[in-house]
C-alpha cells in the first residue's frame, strides 16, 4: 500500500519517503502550493480540498501558543522608510565586515582560504542545490557519482581504505571515528578499553569528543619543546594498557610542530592493544607530502570546510568526513534511514551529510589537481615560517620543530611584552583590527599568545601599497586604549 502511494506521487513529480509497508513519511515546508497538497491527496486516493472553502477560525493557533511579547522593536525596523535609505544601511553594514575577499583571516588551526568562484558557482544550481536528502537513488545517479568519486580521492589523499562523508562537522568526525574504534573493540569483547589518551598538544575538541563516545581522557603532558613528553606518554600507556583504547593526536601538532616521533607514539599505542586517532584539522600541512593513513593512523577526520575550501566562517556549513583502514571499515558510520541497529552507528540523519556543498570540494580536488594540491601545501608551509622569521625577532614563536621550522602556521609569544609593557595579545589582535587586518587566534592553545596560519591564499604582495584598510584605521574601529 505504502509503496503504490510513493509510486503515485513521484509519478506526479512529488517525494514521499516510504517508511514501512504502511506508513508514509510527508513534509512541508513554505514552498508547499495547493497544487502539491492537491497532488499528494491524489496520490492516497482522496479528492483534492478547496483551501478557500475554509475559514480563518478553523486554522487559527491554539491562544496558548500565540506570541503577546513585542517583535520587530529595534528602530532599525522602523527608521529605514525608504529602497535607498535600506540599501545604504545594509552597505554599511557590509563595509564594516572582515572577510576573506578584503583581508587575510590569519587563524591558527582554522586554515580560512579565500574560495574560488568557479569552485562555489556550482551548489547555486538546482541540479544540486533543490535535491532533498531523502530522494530516491532513481532521482539522484549523478549526485552520487560526485560523492563516490569525492571519497575515491580523499581515500587516496589520506592513505586509508574507506571514507564517509556523512559526518555534518569536524566534531561529529571525531565522535564517528571515536565510535568506529569503540565498535572495533566491542567486537573483539574488549569491553573494558575505554581510556583514550590525549596529548596537551592536541586539538581542541579532542576531550569533548571522546567522552561523548563513552570514553575516559587521559592527558599526556606537553615537552619543553612542544612534542609529546614520551616520559609521560610510556607511563599513561603502562599504567592503562589493559584499558587503553585509543590516542588522539592532531599532526602537525596544534603547537604549530611536526612531532618527528609521530611512528614511534603510533608504534606504542599499537603496542599495547589500543587504536590511533589522527586529527584531521591540520591536514593543510600534509596534503601531498604525507599520509595519515601510512604513518600509524586508524582513523581520522578531515574538515572539508578548512582544507578543501568550502568556507567556514559564520556557522557553516561544516563537512568532516571520517576516514579509515579496512579493519575499521565494518564499524564507519551507516544510513540512518533504514539502521535499527549493530556497529554501523549513523552519525547524521542523513546518508551524506551536507552534501549540498560537496561540488566545492570535488571542483577544488579536480582543479587543483595532485601536482597542485602538493603546490598548495608547500606554500603554506612556506607563508607560515616566512611570517615566524620576520616576527620572531618582536614576537618571539614560542615552539619550533627540526632546524627551527614550524609547519602551517606559528605561535606568538607575547607574554614577555605584557610582563615589560602591560600590552597584551588582547590589545594587539584589536589593534590589528583597527588597521584592517582579521585577528589570529588568541590565547590558544596557550594563554597570552597569538597562533597564526597564512595559508596558501596569501602572498608577499598583500597588502599593496594603495591599500586604505591597511594604512589608515576606519573611524568605526574600536581603538586602543592609551597607555
Amino acid at each position: 500500500m505504502a509503496a503504490a502511494i510513493v509510486a503515485a506521487a513521484e509519478a506526479k513529480g512529488i517525494n514521499l519517503r516510504h517508511i514501512d509497508e504502511d506508513t508514509v513519511g510527508v513534509s512541508a515546508d513554505e514552498t508547499t502550493t495547493q497544487a502539491i497538497v492537491a497532488g499528494v491527496l491524489e496520490a492516497f486516493g482522496a479528492a483534492a480540498v478547496d483551501a478557500a472553502a475554509g475559514t480563518d477560525t478553523e486554522f487559527a493557533l491554539d491562544a496558548a501558543v500565540e506570541r503577546s511579547s513585542g517583535y520587530l522593536q529595534h528602530p532599525v525596523f522602523n527608521t529605514h522608510r525608504s529602497e535607498t535609505q535600506l540599501l545604504r544601511y545594509i552597505r554599511r553594514l557590509s563595509d564594516r565586515d572582515l572577510a576573506l575577499d578584503r583581508t587575510m583571516i590569519p587563524l591558527g588551526s582554522c586554515t580560512m582560504k579565500l574560495n574560488a568562484t568557479a569552485e562555489m558557482e556550482a551548489i547555486s544550481w538546482p541540479e544540486f542545490a533543490s535535491i532533498h536528502p531523502f530522494a530516491p537513488d532513481s532521482q539522484t545517479v549523478g549526485w552520487r557519482e560526485l560523492i563516490t568519486d569525492l571519497e575515491d580521492q580523499l581515500t587516496e589523499i589520506t592513505g586509508y581504505d574507506q571514507v564517509s562523508l556523512q559526518p555534518n562537522a569536524g566534531s561529529q568526525g571525531e565522535l564517528a571515528g571515536l565510535l568506529a574504534i569503540r565498535g572495533y573493540h566491542l567486537s573483539r569483547g574488549d569491553d573494558q578499553r575505554t581510556v583514550c589518551l590525549i596529548p596537551a598538544s592536541a586539538h581542541g575538541t579532542n576531550a569533548a569528543s571522546a567522552v561523548l563516545a563513552g570514553m575516559k581522557v587521559v592527558v599526556v603532558a606537553t615537552a619543553p619543546d612542544g612534542s609529546i613528553d614520551h616520559d609521560d606518554l610510556n607511563a599513561k600507556i603502562e599504567a592503562n594498557k589493559d584499558v587503553l583504547s585509543a590516542i588522539m593526536i592532531t599532526y602537525p601538532s596544534t603547537h604549530g610542530v611536526y612531532d618527528a616521533d609521530v611512528r614511534e607514539v603510533c608504534d606504542s599505542v599499537h603496542a599495547a592493544g589500543g587504536q590511533v586517532y589522527v586529527d584531521g584539522a591540520n591536514l593543510n600541512a600534509l596534503v601531498g607530502l604525507a599520509q595519515p593513513g601510512k604513518f600509524g593512523g586508524d582513523v581520522s577526520h578531515l574538515n572539508l570546510h578548512k582544507t578543501f575550501c568550502i568556507p567556514h566562517g559564520g556557522g557553516g556549513p561544516g563537512v568532516g568526513p571520517v576516514a579509515a583502514k579496512a579493519h575499521l571499515a565494518p564499524f564507519m558510520p551507516g544510513n540512518a534511514a533504514t539502521w535499527t541497529e549493530g556497529n554501523d552507528v549513523p552519525i547524521s540523519a542523513s546518508r551524506f551529510g551536507s552534501a549540498g556543498v560537496l561540488p566545492i570540494s570535488w571542483a577544488y580536488v579536480k582543479l587543483m589537481g595532485a601536482e597542485g594540491l602538493t603546490e598548495a601545501t608547500k606554500s603554506a608551509l612556506l607563508a607560515a615560517n616566512y611570517v615566524a622569521a620576520r616576527l620572531n625577532e618582536y614576537f618571539p614563536v614560542l615552539y619550533t620543530g627540526e632546524g627551527g621550522l614550524v609547519a602551517h602556521e606559528c605561535i606568538l609569544d607575547l607574554r614577555g611584552l605584557t610582563a615589560k609593557t602591560g600590552v597584551t595579545a588582547e590589545d594587539v589582535a584589536k589593534r590589528l583590527i583597527d588597521y584592517g587586518f582579521h585577528a589570529p587566534t588568541l590565547a590558544f592553545p596557550v594563554a597570552g599568545t597569538l597562533m597564526v596560519e597564512p595559508t596558501e591564499s596569501e602572498d608577499l604582495g598583500w597588502p599593496s601599497a594603495s591599500s586604505t584598510t591597511a594604512s589608515t584605521p576606519p573611524p568605526w574601529r574600536s581603538r586602543l586604549r592609551a597607555r
